[in-house]
Order: structure tokens, then sequence, then C-alpha cells
């Protein structure tokens, strides 16, 4: 398992977002050399150079980084019979030979020397990316296929560079994948109870949803 890029993209406005600031950071691109990644401010990226244009959906501690297999842009391009390259699907970490989608939410991987993330779900695709890969009917295509990447919040700093080895340090005792926690906000909304056992590790507006549904079914029963 190794990290192949770490991605990085700079602010820029497009028409297709419908961002408060007109603005995005989805044009992703791989940076040379080693590239910091540290704990975000509330609302920005956990990677250095790297700019959230709206945060509503990106940035801050639980969406720091975000991490999607090289594997799965193969699949797509064969697929779309178009090219992605690595950064493509707005992602900082282009991974190999990790099923990023299968991680347990609370997972935590090292990369490089000292970089240590935590697993805490995975990408809701939105407007702005649809507009930036211009595929007709993408959100729901993506969303069918399930295998968004996943999002990250930094427990340890640390420089990291393409080529890095990527360690699972640590797996929680539950079942809750990145995979699972998706189709759960998604589609399959009665997974949505499941997802409680993972809660302390879930982006927020995943656990909250979750608690949400189950407060609503205590109710409604």
């Amino acid at each position: 398992m190794k990290l192949l890029s770490v991605n990085v993209g700079r602010a820029m406005p497009v028409d297709y977002t419908d961002a408060p600031t007109g603005m995005t950071g989805i044009d992703k691109r791989p940076a040379p050399g080693g590239v910091l990644v540290t704990p975000p401010s509330a609302k920005g990226s956990g990677v250095s150079g790297d700019d959230v244009c709206d945060s509503r959906f990106h940035g801050g501690e639980a969406r720091a980084v975000y991490a999607f297999a090289r594997e799965d842009l193969d699949t797509w391009e064969r697929s779309l019979d178009r090219t992605f390259a690595n950064g493509a699907f707005g992602e900082n970490l282009t991974t190999s030979g990790l099923d990023v989608n299968e991680a347990l939410i609370g997972e935590r991987w090292r990369i490089g020397a000292d970089l240590v993330l935590e697993v805490t779900g995975g990408r809701v695709p939105c407007r702005t990316f649809a507009g930036w890969v211009g595929e007709k009917g993408w959100i729901k295509k993506f969303t069918a296929v399930g295998r968004t990447g996943a999002l990250l919040r930094v427990i340890t700093p640390g420089e990291i560079r393409a080529g890095d080895p990527i360690e699972v340090v640590h797996r929680p005792d539950h079942d809750i994948t990145v995979a699972l926690a998706f189709r759960a906000v998604t589609l399959e909304r009665h997974l949505l109870p499941r997802l409680l056992v993972a809660a302390e590790w879930l982006e927020p507006e995943m656990a909250q949803t979750a608690r949400t549904y189950v407060e609503k079914y205590a109710t409604d029963a």
C-alpha cells in the first residue's frame, strides 16, 4: 500500500458551482516534493497549499484530507472511456493497493514516517463535482457505484510525498465501513441506525443524520 501522489488545488472561479464564493479548489494537481499535513483551521484543508472554497462540504477537522484509490480512477476511465490523472476527482491523496472504501470509520493510517490520519466517512457528491467531471447524470452514477473515497482527520501531523508507504495501524471494533456509511446517508437510509456504533469517529453531519433518523423512528414507533 502506498501513496502515488499528494494533490493540491488553488481557488479558481467557475460557473458550475453553487459555493457562496463562486470558487472551487477541485482542480487538484500532484505536488512536487514533500507536503506538510496538519490539523486545519475550522474551515480549511489539512494539506499545505490546498484551498477549500466551500466549507459546507469540504475542509475542517473531520474533512481535513480526502483520499481516493487509483484503482477506482482506473475503473472510471474504462467505464467512461476517458483519462483521469491523479487528483482528478479532487482528492488530496491518490493511493495504490489500499481499498479506501472498505476502510472502517475510525481506522487509522500511517503515511510516511510521521503522519497519522483517521477515517471519518465518504465523499458525498455535490454540484461542483458534477460540473467539474462534466458527465451527464454524474451524481446519480457516482452514488450508485458507491466507491466514494475516504474523508480523514489528522491525528499526528507530518510531511508526506509520492511513494510513501501507507500502513493501517488501528482498526476499531465495529463493521461500519466508508462504503456502508455512504449507502446509509444516500440510497439505503434503513442502515442509518447502524452508524451510531461509530458515531464518535464519524464525520459530524453523517453522525447527526443517523441520530435524527433514529430519533424520528423512535417517535413514530
